[in-house]
């Protein structure tokens, strides 16, 4: 691998690091203007960040040092998956060493950690947040699993960088299979990112916050990183998605004409969809904890019949 190789592996690391809070700040923005709101700036979420990172940090005397380290963790598990993402560019130094199963495991190991320090001070509402996340993360991985598996029997491999090349190569396609897998990946975003129908990111409610309730402890720096890690999460779904689902606009080349209308695409993918995620979020209500079960239970049903379809009709 050449030092341009490297460059452009570290570009599409800053990318994404740059572009979750504008995409958070985006999907604030249709949620603002479709609830008949005066919309805050595109930039409120580097505001927020910016006053977050000039606060002092508050932390419990009761709290060990895995409360203190979990921010930095859970933004590094973050930003190492985002830079395995293939977002503009497939032929990147880490592209070979991507598997699904892999980033399911980044991904959890995020989530574990932050569940531990959440109870790590002893609140009551760390330790409900924590069990909520388990709750939902126990019923969403199958799921995610199963729409992987779908994909990778369509190409016959579990790495990110050949499902991606595969879909790409064969250019307009339209598999039942992929239907099914597509709704079961939408499902399963909404409930990894805290979004509604699974929870609502904008609320503090005792009786329905999840991901709030986790990070209530945390001020400062901590909770900017938490927050940056939160708007990557989000970033990383839809990169997945765009990779899997939508993969065309991506392109091999190391041209910069080449780059430029990839990175173009990109960009207008996640503006359609970020519009498209706070229309969804408006139309939609804010579930019951108890249905959540089955909620995730459809998601994992709808992956179970994706794969099926594949092996029964081939497609």
């Amino acid at each position: 691998m050449t030092l341009v190789n490297w460059l452009l592996q570290g570009g599409q690391e800053i990318l994404g690091v740059l572009l979750a809070p504008l995409l958070m700040g985006w999907v604030g923005i249709w949620r603002a203007w479709l609830q008949n709101r005066q919309a805050p700036p595109l930039t409120q979420p580097y505001r927020q960040l910016f006053k977050l990172f000039h606060k002092e940090v508050v932390i419990a005397e009761t709290a060990s040092p895995l409360f203190r380290v979990t921010p930095y963790l859970l933004f590094g598990c973050m930003g190492l998956t985002a830079s395995l993402i293939p977002m503009v560019i497939t032929d990147l130094p880490l592209a070979g060493a991507v598997d699904v199963i892999a980033l399911v495991g980044l991904l959890s190991l995020a989530r574990v950690f932050l569940a531990l320090a959440a109870m790590d001070v002893g609140t009551a509402f760390g330790s409900l947040g924590a069990r909520r996340e388990m709750l939902v993360s126990f019923l969403a991985e199958p799921a995610l699993l199963m729409v992987f598996f779908t994909i990778a029997s369509l190409n016959a491999s579990t790495s990110l960088r050949f499902m991606v090349t595969g879909f790409a190569a064969r250019g307009f396609y339209l598999y039942p299979s992929l239907a099914f897998a597509g709704v079961a990946f939408l499902m399963v975003l909404l409930a990894e990112n805290g979004r509604i129908p699974v929870d609502n990111p904008e609320t503090h409610l005792e009786l329905t916050m999840i991901h709030e309730a986790m990070i209530l402890e945390y001020s400062g720096r901590h909770l900017a990183l938490i927050e940056w890690a939160n708007a990557l999460k989000l970033l990383i779904y839809f990169s997945l998605g765009f990779a899997l689902f939508l993969p065309f606009g991506l392109t091999d080349s190391q041209r910069g004409w080449g780059i430029l209308g990839a990175l173009i695409l990109f960009l207008l993918k996640l503006t359609v969809m970020g519009a498209g995620l706070a229309v969804l979020e408006t139309v939609s209500a804010k579930q019951r904890l108890f249905r959540v079960p089955e909620y995730l239970g459809t998601a994992f049903l709808l992956a179970v019949l994706a794969i099926l379809l594949h092996y029964l009709l081939g497609s």
